[in-house]
């Protein structure tokens, strides 16, 4: 595979959603039972709005659409508590990198390729991500779509990566956990592997992923 970047998704692929209600579940007991479908349906009305607010053209950022996402999710528990929404969106800001994805990183840098990140999040929360997953400096390239005002997987999100890079299409391994993304990046033009952790079926959409892997740990012997 003539590939020379590597470009990652970020909120599930290299940093865990589901930590931030786990860790609140470990402070407030309401969570102690209801924390994963409180993850789950806080992640889907998430992505959810983003695919909304692109058809609609009603853009706001990321952590606005998150924010929403994790009010209406606390609803639907039957909870609503301000700090508990605010205490939430902080551990969200700090989430944990998923435990192989720092030494995959290195081996990757290591091995000559180039990395980046290409997401949905903001710039700022980007950049406290992964400062506090300790991830800061290995990426070349740390790609948002704030500054186009659309979400993944509309075209123009993938073509960022051209335009920060100087790298072709055909130059690219796109890796996300989210089917979706995969059909858009792979429909964009670049190799794809799909991180699928949960062992998930396929997405019935035109693009299917090039590659599948358990998680990000198999990449080296992928492109070796």
């Amino acid at each position: 595979m003539p590939v020379t970047t590597i470009v990652f998704d970020a909120y599930g692929t290299l940093f865990d959603i589901s930590a931030a209600a786990r860790r609140a579940a470990q402070e407030d007991a309401r969570l102690a039972a209801l924390w994963p479908r409180l993850a789950e349906e806080w992640r889907r009305k998430q992505l959810e709005y983003t695919w909304l607010r692109s058809l609609t053209g009603a853009y706001d950022d990321f952590r606005i659409v998150t924010a929403d996402a994790l009010d209406w999710a606390l609803a639907a528990q039957g909870i609503a508590d301000p700090a508990l929404h605010g205490r939430l969106m902080a551990l969200y800001d700090r989430l944990d990198a998923f435990p192989e994805v720092p030494a995959t990183l290195r081996q990757l840098r290591e091995g000559g390729f180039r990395l980046a990140i290409l997401s949905n999040g903001t710039p700022g929360m980007l950049e406290q991500a992964t400062q506090a997953a300790g991830l800061a400096g290995q990426f070349e390239a740390i790609l948002s779509v704030h500054p186009l005002r659309i979400y993944k997987p509309h075209a123009s999100v993938y073509a960022l990566v051209e335009r920060a890079t100087g790298t072709r299409p055909q130059d690219v391994l796109f890796v996300s956990s989210n089917g979706w993304d995969i059909a858009g990046a792979a429909r964009f033009g670049f190799a794809t592997a799909w991180i699928n952790r949960l062992a998930l079926p396929q997405d019935r959409l035109p693009q299917a992923p090039l590659h599948e892997l358990p998680d990000i740990s198999h990449l080296p012997r992928l492109i070796a």
